[in-house]
């Protein structure tokens, strides 16, 4: 094969290599800071592409989506505009646990983004695989194409996802590929690793599509979406609450699923050896589920509709690499499915990611200055992981041009910042999937508070325009107002003694704040309404009344737990120190930290196999101007 001549090609200011949900995030955020972005992907026709479940949203996931949406980004906007069902999880639980859903329909959902950034000034898209990233002397300066082209730019920011040397797994079928039979990405893979980047290898699945005309939904229960209007962004608008939404299904597996699973082990890539990526632990393939939890007689599969205008269903948390014929017995097996017509099979894939703990939190790689990676490739799964690395990866390769300092999401301000401080402090040895439970501060961080939260910060980098940060003013205005008005009134026993007794609750004998009555756990803001007179309030503005006023001191007492962490945060640790030069520190410690080189002494107290008496010692060190650098 003839070499490819290179020439050099177009300037830019930032570069973003993939186009999946993290680096649609990268690129708009970087044009919209102002800075001219070159958006380079392997096929423009799969642009923000959903190869595994038409959905976004979930626990955690939910709230990344409104967060991104707050800080300006698309994704909040682009699934109102595009989903078929939307559902808010967890509704009997407590508001920090709350969570939206939406199914999308997959292909309107690449079509609306796609469009949004071909109209986006200072934004160009084009076709393109790139094969390596341009470095001197440890600064990216651009990236070569396959093609031979050199585009230049002082940021790049890579977001190859699962097509870094991405192999697809089918049963004995092996092949070279990208998600849903896409063009893999090797060489920039190989690049890296010349660059000395760690390298290591994950798997993850997607499951079987079937035709929904040949479903039989009698068999199956109903889930319908919300009637009660929801919104990813805030921005819209309660009358624009799809009426005619599509229903998804619930069955299960059964026995005889389980007996065909079994019987075929031998021929599972997961079990048989073939498979050598690492899995994600919280979304297993029904095999793995299957062997994992033998005691189960069942798991519940959901049927999913892939869109408006095609019979395609996902069939999800059925995740497999089985052999093709085996997966239409497993299929045929469960109820509704038994005459189910196979559309695409379900397979695993294996890519390429770059251990995390090499990225500073800005998401800019330690070892090449301007170079930073998103999504997928830092070790994560979901969209909604992706959109929200890319979100901060483009910002801060804008910021970088514009020469400023990184712009950085604590734990306490956001799930962004919760996922990020996880990957760049502990690495990850599996595919990470944010939870609520990895929040330590998650009564702050909820669905509903993520604009009073962020939409300053997005303002301040240039991400909100007038309109919206007037409606945000006029919102956050609104609530203190409220809030202050029932501090002033007054509840006297005679208005609500009735009212309690009919609820079977204990009356008053003094008067109280309406305040003070709201934080009652059988009175909502409705119920209050009837004994205060109504100022006609926004139900989103009622809705963070009420949860703030109830949950006063539960926030009060995470807020305290915040501000002892922040004087940590603000002992910052001189880069490239030389730990093996501090005396006292244990032998794990001292490797960990070596490693990771976290920035602040509350980074450092994060990392597994470094204690509190290790920080202690860190902490006389840099006090005492001690520390020795790397030389």
């Amino acid at each position: 094969m003839p070499e490819i001549k290179e020439y050099d090609a177009q300037d830019y200011d930032v570069i973003v290599v993939g186009a999946g949900h993290a680096g649609c995030e990268a690129a708009l955020a970087a044009a919209r800071m102002g800075q001219e972005t070159l958006l380079l992907t392997l096929n423009v026709d799969m642009l923000a592409f959903m190869p595994c479940n038409p959905s976004v949203g979930g626990p955690a996931k939910g709230i990344v989506v409104r967060e991104i949406d707050a800080l300006g980004g698309q994704m909040g906007r682009n699934i109102d505009a595009t989903y078929i069902q939307m559902r808010m999880l967890n509704t009997g639980k407590g508001p920090a646990v709350r969570a939206l859903r939406a199914q999308a329909d997959k292909a309107a959902y690449h079509r609306t983004m796609k469009n949004t950034i071909e109209n986006t000034p200072h934004l160009t898209l084009r076709q393109g695989l790139v094969n390596r990233v341009l470095v001197e002397d440890g600064q990216a300066r651009g990236v070569v194409t396959a093609t031979g082209a050199r585009y230049h730019a002082q940021s790049v920011v890579l977001t190859a996802g699962t097509s870094s040397r991405g192999k697809i797994i089918i049963g004995e079928l092996m092949y070279s590929s990208g998600p849903n039979n896409s063009l893999p990405s090797i060489k920039l893979s190989e690049n890296l690793e010349e660059l000395g980047f760690k390298l290591r290898r994950f798997k993850t699945g997607t499951p079987p599509r079937v035709d929904g005309n040949s479903i039989d939904f009698s068999k199956t229960e109903e889930q319908p979406g919300d009637k009660t209007p929801n919104h990813f962004s805030f921005t819209t608008p309660d009358s624009a609450y799809l009426k005619d939404q599509l229903s998804c299904w619930m069955t299960y597996t059964n026995q005889t699923t389980h007996s065909i699973i079994r019987e075929n082990l031998s021929r599972a890539p997961m079990f048989s050896g073939v498979i050598e990526g690492v899995g994600p632990r919280y979304c297993p393939s029904i095999e793995d589920k299957v062997v994992r939890f033998a005691d189960k007689p069942r798991h519940q599969i959901f049927l999913e509709p892939e869109g408006r205008d095609t019979a395609e269903y996902y069939v999800g948390d059925f995740s497999t690499s089985m052999p093709e014929e085996i997966q239409l017995k497993m299929l045929h097996s469960v109820a509704g499915l038994e005459k189910a017509a196979l559309m695409r099979p379900g397979y695993a894939i294996e890519y390429d990611v770059i251990e995390p703990w090499q990225l500073r939190h800005s998401l800019e790689t330690k070892l090449v200055q301007g170079l930073f990676t998103a999504g997928q490739m830092n070790g994560t799964s979901g969209y909604e992981e992706a959109a929200g690395q890319g979100l901060m990866a483009g910002i801060n390769a804008a910021r970088r041009v514009q020469g400023k300092d990184a712009f950085v999401l604590g734990r306490d301000e956001a799930y962004i910042g919760v996922m990020i401080d996880d990957l760049v402090t502990k690495g990850t040895n599996e595919p990470y999937r944010l939870l609520t439970s990895r929040a330590e501060y998650r009564l702050l961080l909820r669905h509903d508070n993520a604009d009073l939260r962020l939409t300053e910060k997005g303002r301040a980098l240039g991400m909100i325009d007038d309109d919206r940060y007037a409606a945000f003013c006029a919102k956050r205005d609104a609530i203190v107002a409220e809030k202050e008005r029932l501090r002033t009134l007054r509840i006297k026993p005679g208005q609500v003694n009735d009212w309690l007794e009919a609820q079977g609750k204990a009356p008053l004998k003094d008067g109280i704040t309406a305040a003070d009555f709201l934080r009652r756990p059988e009175v909502d803001y409705a119920a209050l309404l009837q004994f205060i007179p109504d100022v006609d309030l926004d139900h989103r503005i009622t809705e963070q009344v009420e949860i703030q006023t109830k949950y006063a001191g539960y926030i009060a007492k995470e807020q305290q737990q915040v501000d002892r962490m922040r004087r940590q945060e603000a002992k910052k640790i001189p880069d490239r120190i030389d730990y093996d030069a501090i005396t006292g520190l244990a032998t794990e410690a001292r490797q960990k930290l070596t490693k990771i080189q976290p920035e602040t002494l509350a980074q450092a107290g994060r990392i597994s196999g470094v204690n509190p008496a290790d920080i202690a010692i860190l902490s006389v060190y840099i006090e005492q101007g001690k520390i020795a650098k790397v030389s």
